[in-house]
């Protein structure tokens, strides 16, 4: 199959001339991409998403409806961001200082966010910031996310936790432990092995 070349702006999308959309990004309407995001080739934006300043999203990223990807937030390649997923940047957030003065961009600390390589951030979670979600992890729909990810880590719930872990594909993996004492994962449907964290160990099938 070949990739999609032509780059697609829906008539209703607002699109900053300052942003930069790489060959075959889809973007559809009512979307909001403001001043130097950066998106690479082949990305698919839903409609009703917002991509504040600066968000850098790698090639064949996938962002569902109604998302909101706020400034100081870094996906790699290949990352799906579902419905309505919140990624928020400030830890003490408020409308106004002590003296009830309105704060500005000065009053606040931007904390950054990277979500990394295959990743996969289910509808409607809310990621707190300064978190880094490792490569091909998988985070379940509705899940607060307070804790780094490890990679392939499958994570959900309120606050999301480590409930096992995950291959390629997305489905579960086996955890076993190898005679040189690493963890690995085996995936029934690819036939494949993952190296994995440590972490892991507290999952390994008796």
């Amino acid at each position: 199959m070949t990739e999609q070349t032509a780059t697609f702006i829906h008539p209703t999308a607002e699109v900053s001339p300052t942003a930069v959309l790489g060959e075959g990004c889809r973007v559809w309407r009512q979307v909001h991409i403001r001043e130097e995001a950066v998106l690479g080739r082949n990305c698919s934006i839903g409609a009703g998403v917002y991509l504040g300043v600066g968000v850098h999203l790698g090639a064949k990223c996938k962002v569902q409806n109604g998302a909101m990807l706020y400034e100081g937030l870094v996906l790699e390649d290949g990352v799906f961001v579902g419905p309505q997923v919140c990624f928020t940047n400030d830890l003490h957030p408020r409308a106004v200082n002590p003296d009830m003065s309105v704060q500005s961009i000065a009053d606040w600390e931007l904390r950054h966010t990277y979500v990394r390589e295959g990743a996969s951030i289910g509808g409607q979670s809310v990621v707190t910031p300064g978190l880094t979600i490792g490569r091909w992890a998988l985070i379940g729909a509705g899940t607060v996310l307070t804790r780094e990810v490890p990679d392939h880590a499958l994570v959900y719930g309120q606050p999301g936790r480590i409930r096992g872990w995950v291959c390629r594909c997305a489905r579960s993996l086996r955890v076993q432990r190898c005679e040189d004492g690493t963890i690995e994962g085996w995936c029934a449907r690819c036939r494949s092995t993952t190296r994995l964290p440590i972490e892991a160990a507290d999952f390994l099938t008796v």
